[in-house]
């Protein structure tokens, strides 16, 4: 347990990996792709906003009131004591419940695998040495510590690390990621992917397979690299309106979409503090840390899909979910 000033601080990491393309629109154009998605700023890698985050757990959790039969709607749901507690108040009830901030905090999504056609083995998931050294202070965050997660010696451009046995291997010595070809260096990234595979992805029997597959398809390459192949190897989608009667493209009615990949892994780190209801409703109680970490893992996350992004009706955004907290008590 961590401590910010005297509030005790507990939390996690939340595991993301897109089961279909995923687009967080960043809503302005800067370029040829009319909807780009969302990128940091200091290296263009993919995000996903936190704001977008916790309004999507927010409604997993007014379903979960309502499946559990505590709360018989969606509008009554926002004022169940668990969720007030951990989302604060929604506007619409502002006025009327207690108005303190909710006591869940959750980090924009960072990315940490990149999925990427492969010659051999179908894909590849690619990181760098700066997404894993950033999972590991992420991870002093919530007070937890994983030997072996960031990478002593990185590769330079256009040399990689994949383990030995890897499917993805060339004559047991290069790789043919999209159109480059990487020289492997006498290393192996499988306890990295073992931890990754163990710890942010759904233990569930459908997994166990994408699991052990992970461990031998991850490969880390140079940060540049990395860069590279995440600013380019998106998904650029035409999208089009048809007039009815001529079958023809709308004016205007043509654009173009990127998404972000099918399979590509994303984290974000959930902290969370005492409860900061101010008792307003006697029904409140002002609840510790863990008991609303544990409600959150246990019954939040545990529905294990969630849709994020927009076009949900033509089935993106898909996504498993797993909130890793490690061995707090």
């Amino acid at each position: 347990m961590n401590h910010v000033g005297h509030r005790p601080i507990v939390g996690g990491l939340l595991g993301i990996h897109a089961l279909t393309s995923l687009h967080a629109g960043s809503g302005a154009a800067l370029g040829t792709v009319d909807l780009p998605i969302q990128r940091e700023q200091q290296n263009s890698w993919p995000t996903i906003p936190g704001s977008a985050l916790k309004g999507i757990l927010r409604d997993a959790g007014r379903e979960e009131t309502i499946k559990a039969g505590r709360q018989p709607n969606r509008d009554s749901a926002d004022s169940d004591p668990n969720i007030l507690a951990l989302f604060g108040a929604s506007k619409k009830h502002a006025n009327t419940l207690d108005e303190s901030a909710g006591a869940l905090a959750i980090t924009d999504a960072r990315l940490l695998a990149f999925p990427i056609r492969s010659l051999k083995g179908a894909f590849a998931w690619v990181t760098c040495a700066a997404a894993l050294s950033r999972l590991s202070r992420d991870l002093m965050l919530v007070g937890r510590s994983v030997p072996g997660i960031e990478i002593a010696n990185p590769p330079c451009d256009f040399h990689a690390i994949v383990a030995a046995d890897s499917p993805l291997l060339i004559d047991g010595k290069y790789l043919q990621l999209d159109d480059e070809t990487y020289e492997r260096i006498d290393a192996s990234p499988s306890s990295v992917g073992n931890w990754i595979g163990a710890a942010l992805l759904p233990e569930l029997p459908e997994y166990v397979s994408t699991t052990a597959r992970l461990a031998k398809h991850l490969v880390v390459v140079s940060d540049s690299d990395f860069t590279h192949i995440a600013k380019y190897s998106t998904e650029v989608t035409a999208r089009i309106g048809l007039n009815y009667e001529t079958k023809t493209v709308k004016d205007g009615a043509l654009f173009y979409q990127e998404f972000v990949p099918t399979e590509a892994i994303f984290y974000s780190v959930a902290l969370v503090n005492d409860s900061r209801l101010t008792n307003k409703d006697p029904a409140n109680k002002k609840q510790p840390a863990m008991e609303l970490l544990k409600y959150f893992a246990d019954r939040i996350c545990a529905s294990n899909i969630l849709q994020i992004g927009g076009d949900e009706t033509t089935g993106k955004g898909l996504c498993s979910i797993r909130l890793w907290i490690g061995d707090q008590t």
